[in-house]
């Protein structure tokens, strides 16, 4: 399924990046499809290790970069100078840690990511101050992602008054790092409102929702036309 995936995705050469998501029990920012999914990988005997050879596979045949997404336990548990190196290995670029404090990580693991040339990036949210976001802008080495709502992943309702003012917030600040919007982008009009104020965005539940169809990579396909015509 993970190569018809690919196979779709490239041929529509409309995706910048795909965000691998690491399978974890209690995973506390995201709604029902992600743990629903979680749930049969881990009960498939996904682990790190095995992400790490589905991405090496991967990687030999498509150049899309590849970006891995999981809470910290986990990785902690793996080993976090492990985990980096098993993610150069693998041919990931970067990842997403979500409960991964940005001053644990300057205590504890900024050396050992910058020894591996591993991107790292930090989310931020409605309520995050402009101070922080500032302190995440420096420590940041990949993009900055922008949770686009005080939500969970998987919500879809719509922009409201308060989200588009966030939205402008975030861009009268001028952030020189990328900036990527996710949670609660679904369809055509959530992704281009959010490129209308970022570099991107990123669709998580909406498209596993999508590979529940028969035919995976026609379904795949056809998403993406539709959400990027």
């Amino acid at each position: 399924d993970a190569d018809l995936i690919f196979q779709a995705i490239s041929e529509t050469n409309k995706v910048d990046f795909i965000e691998l998501g690491m399978p974890y029990s209690d995973p506390l920012a995201d709604g029902p499809t992600i743990q629903q999914t979680s749930s049969v990988a881990i009960r498939n005997g996904v682990t790190i290790h095995k992400y790490f050879e589905i991405a090496k596979h991967l990687r030999k045949q498509y150049r899309i970069p590849l970006i891995f997404m999981g809470y910290l336990n986990p990785v902690m548990q793996f080993g976090m100078e492990k985990f980096c190196k098993g993610c150069v290995d693998a041919g990931i670029e970067g990842v997403i840690i979500p409960d991964l404090p940005v001053e644990i990580y300057e205590q504890d693991y900024q050396e050992i990511f910058a020894a591996n040339n591993l991107l790292v990036s930090f989310l931020i949210t409605p309520t995050t101050s402009e101070k922080r976001i500032r302190k995440i802008e420096e420590r940041t080495t990949g993009f900055i992602y922008v949770v686009s709502e005080n939500s969970i992943t998987g919500k879809n309702q719509g922009t409201s008054i308060e989200q588009a003012s966030y939205f402008e917030r975030l861009k009268n600040m001028q952030l020189q790092r990328l900036t990527i919007a996710g949670f609660g982008i679904h369809d055509y009009s959530s992704f281009n409102n959010a490129c209308n104020y970022f570099n991107g965005a990123i669709i998580g539940s909406a498209f596993l929702r999508v590979l529940e169809n028969e035919n995976i990579k026609e379904s795949v396909s056809n998403f993406i036309q539709l959400v990027k015509p």
